[in-house]
């Protein structure tokens, strides 16, 4: 059996326990990205030199006892848009292409405080625009299940790395189902913290008040481990929030009993795939027959969600994406004729065509006369939303629904319908505008074998409910490898 079938944890396990050592797990997986990669294009940069260094050093720390956490030496994937110091780092985008940042993100840099061993970047959709991983300035990543399939996104680098089993575990960001949407299609876990559990310094923002770090895994105990090791307070973030109690694992029970679980029936009317829609109710039964109170209600607003997400997500990419104009770093146009012409130049030939959509998009709402009527507008919204969750919190204790309406569509479908490929992110975009936690795991399969997602909404900094709910369906079925695992 590989190194790389085996998870996070039960990787950490075997090297504390001397059957295998750093720079054989960390060789596992840059073995498996040469092998793999020409048909998942998952990463965009692989760190060899710096990452069997990186094994030797950490080797160090474990056999002196100064490194004893459950991720010490395992190698990780980190999503392109997070800080990794001297590492290239470029948002997928033409724009930083020869970005390497002086200074490393702090959810990175809890990761490594507990032993990581980054291996690499993974592919994106550029900035995070998208959500299929299509709009990448380095070309499309493919599905592990099937290669004329997309992975889903921003975060599909990451989801693809961890399904092809070309590393332990990965990190991505959700700012409107970034993590969980291709989770969903690529058969893994994904998680996405409550907002201000994991500092989001070092991350290049998107949606700034939407944005959050979280993991991706094989399984549900993975994710809480390395939740626990991310997630922390930092002043460098004014949005981040001390928690007292940051002890994710010790919901890792396999009990569900008088837990309550709601069922919006606003997210399994129309445009829900009918095999997506009856193997999520079938694990809704799963947790019902474990002892949780399973019962359906209205869950309203939901029509409004990508019209409030989408008018302040752009809003805040238009102003965060301003400051790439060629003048400190990144990319800069050949050929321009004084400043004004050189930031038109340089912004024009280096972000694509999604990113440009969007800032376009975002100016707009933003520029005087629209202000009120679509950003301000947006917010009010987005402020319904919050109160609707809370009224439904205030009876359940996880809402239950699937994570995305479709399995994986084909590559190229998307791209050419924007508007449809929006539409996609209906059942994730909600938890970004209320800054509640989610989870995504696997819960079966279509007629064409592609996976099928789950996912759970927990209320504000009640990760451990979903993870409970999540680790007790989880308990009931086996972890399915994918074919180019």
């Amino acid at each position: 059996m590989s190194l790389m079938s085996l998870t996070a944890v039960e990787l950490g396990k075997k090297i504390k326990a001397k059957e295998v050592t750093v720079t054989e797990a960390v060789t596992a997986a840059l073995d498996a990205i040469e092998a793999k990669e020409k048909k998942v294009n998952s990463f965009v940069t692989v760190d060899r030199e710096g990452a069997l260094k990186r094994a030797e050093e950490v080797q160090k720390m474990i056999d002196e006892g100064t490194l004893t956490g459950p991720l010490a030496g395992v190698p990780v994937a980190i999503k392109d848009n997070m800080c990794t110091k001297d590492l290239l780092t470029t948002c997928s985008s033409k724009i930083l292409y020869n970005f390497k940042p002086t200074y490393t993100a702090e959810a990175v840099e809890n990761l490594e405080k507990a032993g990581a061993v980054i291996i690499g970047k993974t592919n994106m959709d550029e900035f995070a625009m998208g959500s299929t991983t299509e709009t990448s300035a380095y070309g499309a990543t493919k599905n592990p299940w099937n290669e004329a399939h997309v992975p889903g996104g921003s975060s599909g680098g990451s989801c693809a790395a961890v399904a092809a089993e070309e590393c332990s575990y990965a990190l991505g960001s959700d700012t409107g189902g970034s993590i969980r949407q291709p989770s969903s299609f690529c058969g893994v876990t994904g998680i996405k913290p409550t907002y201000g559990t994991v500092s989001r310094y070092g991350l290049i923002a998107y949606g700034s008040s939407l944005d959050q770090i979280g993991p991706i895994a094989k399984d549900v105990t993975d994710c809480a481990t390395i939740l626990e090791a991310i997630a922390s307070y930092d002043k460098k973030d004014s949005t981040s929030i001390a928690r007292d109690d940051l002890k994710f694992t010790d919901a890792l029970v396999d009990d569900v009993k008088g837990l309550k679980i709601g069922i919006p029936r606003d997210y399994f009317g129309e445009g829900l795939d009918p095999e997506v829609k009856e193997a999520v109710l079938n694990a809704a039964k799963v947790l019902e027959e474990k002892g949780a109170v399973v019962e359906e209600f209205d869950l309203s607003l939901v029509e409004y969600a990508i019209p409030a997400y989408y008018v302040i997500a752009c809003a805040e990419a238009s102003s965060n994406l301003a400051r790439f104009d060629g003048v400190k770093y990144g990319y800069r146009a050949k050929e321009y004729e004084g400043l004004h012409n050189m930031y038109k130049k340089t912004r024009s030939e280096g972000f694509g065509p999604e990113v440009k959509r969007r800032i376009m998009l975002g100016s707009f709402v933003l520029s005087s006369g629209y202000y009120d009527a679509y950003y301000l507008k947006a917010l009010r919204t987005k402020a319904l939303i919050k109160k609707v969750f809370d009224e439904a919190f205030a009876k359940y204790d996880v809402i239950l629904g699937p994570a995305a309406p479709t399995t994986a569509p084909k590559l190229g479908e998307s791209l050419s319908d924007p508007i449809k490929m929006y539409l996609g992110d209906i059942y994730t975009i909600s938890v970004n505008l209320a800054g509640l936690p989610g989870i995504s795991l696997p819960c079966g399969k279509d007629s064409n074998g592609l996976p099928i997602g789950l996912q759970l909404i927990g209320d504000c900094f009640k990760e451990k409910n979903i993870i409970r709910a999540a680790y007790a369906f989880e308990q009931t079925r086996e972890y399915e490898h994918s074919p180019l695992a």
